[in-house]
């Protein structure tokens, strides 16, 4: 069941943007305004789902995705790319660093909140 989200990016309303959709849904959710950041708070708490952008500064999301899959605790974690990229190869690249899945921007507040609807419907 998720109710615990981490949400990183770099860009402030995009932080914003995802805090307020998720909340209003009934989900906690922690923000992260970068990579390295991000990836120090998903190591000292747990979370259920994970969103990252994909283009920050220190660290990407592809970065972040890889760290977290190495830890055993986010092995099975839903973890969600944020990104502009909708190539074949960037696909390939996010699913070989343990993606589940990618939301493309301009971000739908209704299909974010619909993903993670159906991610607890699936049992996640």
């Amino acid at each position: 069941m998720i109710k615990q989200i981490l949400a990183i990016d770099d860009s402030a309303a995009m932080r914003e943007i995802l805090a307020a959709t998720l909340r209003s849904a009934g989900y906690d959710v922690t923000v992260a305004p970068d990579g390295d950041e991000g990836l120090a708070v998903a190591l000292a708490s747990r979370f259920d789902l994970v969103l990252t952008d994909q283009y920050m500064p220190k660290r990407s999301g592809l970065d972040v995705i890889a760290a977290l899959r190495a830890q055993p605790a986010y092995a099975a974690t839903p973890i969600f790319v944020l990104t502009t990229e909708d190539g074949v190869a960037f696909k390939d690249a996010a699913r070989a660093a343990g993606a589940s899945g990618w939301i493309e921007k301009p971000l739908d507040p209704d299909t974010l909140t619909e993903l993670v609807d159906a991610l607890n419907a699936q049992g996640a």
